[in-house]
């Protein structure tokens, strides 16, 4: 007898035509009220192809000769100056969102990280506000690269503070000092704390490093550079020295200021006059109140 084609086959595997039946799945019961889970799609990643949550983000390590830059304005300025090699950008949703246009520019794509990620790289006490930078160094550079067009150069005599350099390098750029001279020794990593306290300031002063600055000052002093000494102990007041350009503006280490040789490569020590009971400032306050007193002062 032919079989009725319009009932389902019961047969097996191995029936003709049959199919193993699968146990039906029970339905899906929610709480009355609540409306049905949504349907379950692609998951987000990262521009690594990584899950949020999952596995962390493969920073290069500390040491491995990477500058570290971090915070939304040294980031910025690294991005547009052009002076290094760009090798990633982490950030998170919302410090990329702020750089866009400054990350499309320099064509790179952030990779999307979480804050937590950040602060595991760089340390609990970094303020990164969301986003780090991975680049090359800055190119080593020489006193002879150092170009006159203001006049005004700053020597850091042994000033190791990152906080206080970083200071010191953004009121540079912002006085348009053509250059930094500091030593390679006793001085911090041009990098993280360095290139966050700067705000950017890095990326626009030559800064030129040293082994011998004893010597470095004698080849300034053979350029044609006046050589002053800021001491708060010296006799002369800086409001009053005769200045003239070139000038070199020699910033002495904390707490022990200039070192004898240093002070004796000097043509002048200048002191800032305070009228307060405290006499003298912090390396980078005095360093721009001695800016500024030059900036305005006529040479003579």
């Amino acid at each position: 007898m032919p079989r009725d084609k319009s009932k389902p086959s019961r047969g097996g595997a191995g029936s003709p035509g049959g199919h193993k039946r699968r146990p039906e799945r029970p339905a899906l019961r929610t709480p009355p009220g609540k409306p049905l889970p949504a349907k379950v799609g692609p998951e987000r990643t990262t521009a690594r192809g990584e899950k949020p949550g999952g596995k962390a983000p493969q920073f290069r390590p500390a040491g491995s000769g990477v500058a570290a830059l971090y915070g939304i304005h040294a980031v910025r300025e690294a991005l547009r100056a052009g002076r290094r090699q760009l090798l990633a950008v982490y950030a998170t949703e919302a410090a990329a969102a702020k750089l866009a246009d400054d990350i499309a520019r320099a064509r790179l794509c952030p990779q999307i990280v979480e804050a937590e990620d950040l602060a595991r790289r760089l340390g609990a006490g970094a303020v990164h506000q969301g986003v780090m930078l991975e680049a090359s160094a800055l190119p080593p550079l020489d006193i002879t690269d150092i170009e006159l067009c203001s006049g005004m150069v700053l020597v850091l005599d042994q000033i190791t503070d990152p906080h206080n350099v970083g200071a010191i390098l953004r009121t540079a750029a912002a006085f348009g000092v053509d250059g930094v001279v500091m030593t390679r020794r006793h001085a911090p990593d041009l990098a993280g704390i360095v290139a966050k306290a700067a705000s950017g300031g890095l990326e626009h002063v030559a800064v030129a490093s040293v082994t011998n600055l004893a010597r470095a000052l004698d080849r300034l002093g053979e350029s044609g550079y006046l050589r002053i000494g800021l001491d708060s102990e010296a006799d002369l007041s800086l409001a009053k020295a005769p200045l003239r350009r070139p000038l070199a503006l020699v910033l002495g280490g904390e707490g022990k200021g200039l070192r004898r040789l240093s002070r004796e490569k000097c043509d002048l020590l200048a002191r800032l006059d305070m009228p307060g009971a405290i006499k003298s400032l912090n390396v980078s306050n005095a360093c721009a109140v001695a800016l500024t007193l030059m900036q305005t002062k006529e040479p003579g």
